[in-house]
């Protein structure tokens, strides 16, 4: 490996106000990497089972990898984890922009936060060193304004924070950790568990701007190619022009844009809250994470009735302009991108906050709330009530506080409305439809921390690749085009060996709208070429780089299945077991159960996993050199 600044992981005990500093020997990277797979392994370790996630006792761990900060597109990604107060199994959330980078220019690969500090305080680490410092005149802060302050006081404009708003600090579930005001590390609760520790903020800074590489002629040529070819390839140019916004309108006429909070894939609204429709009316600038020559990131510049949403709150990705708009059956793409700025204000997660919105409208449609229960009238389409609704949970106010606790548990607590969810283990779907996609079926049910569309390629990816995207494809085993719509074993080892290569980019702190197995700029052989480069692992190959990923999701299922999570986990809402409204190619569509059953045994064949229990078997475990978790 290529020098000990590449190796340092910092450890804070938030109670004791210590701080110790550790270099783990080259073959600890060579099995973790970085991310969750890294973050796993401190958490099983030191995380006793049977925690609650926001007990003071939940390791929190924010993770680089060794390719962070390196000079070349997609590298600045952190994975945050720690046991998840919204689903209660393991939690996973990654979030990108220029903290990352930052971070392991200030000398550390990742971070292990354990305790509760007895009053609010923030991490402060500079070029190696590390301070515990007071946050109680932070406290109540958006998360923009507690950025200015923090820059303000450390007196440097290029820190780079991490924080959480007043919705983490009020323990909402589907709270978020913010960086740069509107990069999230967004699912599973991570915000809530930061606000548990009283942890308000993380702060980097570091003058020495070069990651240690083994041979950066050979990083540096290509990366090089890679900006040079952006323009060549259409779904690169595609995100550098519209966003991730721009795929919308093929989602909706895919019939794979969820409208009414699932009941339907087609939403007659979709041109008014589209990619194009933003890009020619709103969007103010196109931004980017370090080093990145892609640029997908939005910023836009409007307001909705009066209220300003400026180009520091950045702008609605594709998910979030489906979930508080088809998803709510809202077509004003003003009012969306409101809601973007509370949530990226108050520290909220916009898929699980826009799905619960979504979730109390479909209740109320069905009569399942009253206006006495909500406070208000809150039928689908009524773009007020969606607003006022985001504002409620981001406060924890009125019926929000029930909401805040994400839809499965304010289903719990109501007694009422669990018909209506599109939760998987606690977490709300994004907006990709199994009813359209049918391998995304099985990775929703069976992923470690709930339904989530960016775990695994897509069935559009190999039923329409073209000679560029399969020959990627052979490199991970598959010599030919699948139809769409089926389902079966080869769809199923798809599903799994795809979704073990993201589980890398997952380790290796890639962007997978950069990296991945076929559309994507940097394919499979580009990704074995970084690592080389970067680790000076000169065997590294395409055979361990899944066995990285697979090494990491075997992880995951196993702090699962600590906490007494099984096959029985992993089951898809009834929702998507009912055919759905509307017109377009999925009317009528509805999964079937049988045919989902089925393909979860052959995923759980092929992965090692037991069919029983869906957990992996000690023969696994021991492959993968996974044995001291049992």
């Amino acid at each position: 490996m290529s020098g000990d600044f590449a190796a340092k992981i910092l450890h804070v005990n938030l109670t004791t106000s210590s701080v110790e500093v550790e270099s783990p020997p080259e073959s600890f990277y060579r099995t973790y990497l970085g991310g969750s797979a890294m973050g796993l392994y401190y958490i099983l370790r030191d995380t006793p089972a049977g925690t609650d996630g926001l007990d003071p006792a939940n390791v929190l761990t924010m993770m680089d990898s060794l390719l962070t900060g390196a000079p070349i597109a997609g590298q600045s990604r952190i994975t945050i984890s720690a046991r998840s107060p919204l689903t209660d199994g393991i939690g996973d959330s990654q979030g990108g922009g220029f903290f990352p980078a930052e971070l392991r220019f200030a000398g550390f690969t990742g971070i292990v936060i354990k305790g509760r500090a007895p009053q609010p305080v923030y991490l402060w680490i500079h070029d190696g060193e590390v301070e515990l410092r007071p946050a109680g005149h932070l406290w109540g802060m958006t998360t923009s304004t507690t950025t200015d302050a923090l820059k303000a006081e450390l007196g440097d404009r290029k820190v780079e924070v991490a924080a959480i708003g007043p919705a983490g600090e009020k323990l909402a579930r589907v709270a978020a950790i913010i960086s740069m005001g509107n990069r999230a590390n967004g699912r599973t609760g991570m915000g809530a568990v930061m606000g548990s520790k009283n942890l308000k903020a993380v702060v980097v800074r570091g003058t020495n701007r070069k990651v240690p590489m083994a041979d950066p002629a050979a990083l540096l040529k290509l990366a090089k190619w890679g900006a040079a070819e952006i323009p060549n390839n259409g779904d690169m140019l595609g995100l550098r022009i519209d966003g991730t916004e721009g795929v919308l309108e093929g989602q909706h006429a895919n019939g794979g844009l969820p409208t009414f909070n699932y009941s339907a894939g087609q939403f007659d609204g979709y041109e008014a809250i589209g990619g194009a429709t933003m890009t020619a009316t709103i969007l103010k600038n196109r931004e980017t994470c370090y080093s990145c020559a892609v640029r997908c990131k939005r910023a836009v510049e409007t307001e909705w009735e009066g209220r300003p949403v400026e180009e520091r709150h950045g702008g609605p990705e594709y998910e979030t302009a489906a979930v508080f708009g088809s998803y709510c059956g809202v077509d004003d793409l003003h009012a969306i991108s409101l809601a973007n700025k509370i949530c990226n204000e108050a520290g909220l997660d916009t898929i699980g906050t826009g799905a619960t919105v979504a979730w109390a409208m479909d209740c109320f449609t069905h009569g399942v709330l009253s206006e006495a229960e909500i406070g208000f009238s809150a039928p689908f389409g009524d773009t007020a009530a969606m607003v006022r609704l985001t504002e409620m949970i981001a406060a924890r106010e009125g019926f929000g506080d029930i909401l805040a606790n994400g839809s499965r548990r304010a289903a719990a607590i109501l007694g009422k409305g669990q018909d209506l969810l599109i939760t998987v283990k606690g977490a709300e779907a994004p907006a990709h439809m199994p009813q359209a996609k049918r391998s995304l079926g099985v990775i929703y049910a069976v992923n470690p921390f709930g339904a989530d569309h960016q775990s695994s390629e897509h069935d559009g990816a190999i039923e329409m690749a073209g000679e560029f995207s399969m020959n990627r494809l052979k490199m991970i085993g598959f010599d030919e085009p699948l139809p769409y719509n089926s389902l079966g074993a080869e769809k199923v080892r798809f599903a799994l060996k795809t979704q073990q290569f993201y589980s890398f980019l997952d380790t290796a702190d890639l962007c997978q709208f950069v990296w991945g197995p076929s559309w994507t700029l940097f394919g499979p052989q580009e990704t074995v070429d970084a690592v080389k480069a970067v680790t000076g692992w000169t065997d590294f190959d395409i055979d361990e780089l899944i066995e990285i990923g697979e090494r990491r999701l075997n992880l995951l299922r196993v702090f699962n299945a600590r906490e007494g999570m099984t096959r029985s986990s992993d089951a898809l809402p009834a929702k998507f077991f009912k055919s759905l409204t509307g017109t377009g190619p999925t009317a009528g569509v509805a999964l079937d159960r049988a045919v989902i059953e089925g393909a979860l045994d052959q995923y759980f064949e092929f992965a090692g996993w037991d069919t029983a229990t869906g957990n992996p078997t000690p023969d696994t475990l021991a492959r993968l050199g996974l044995a001291w978790v049992v």
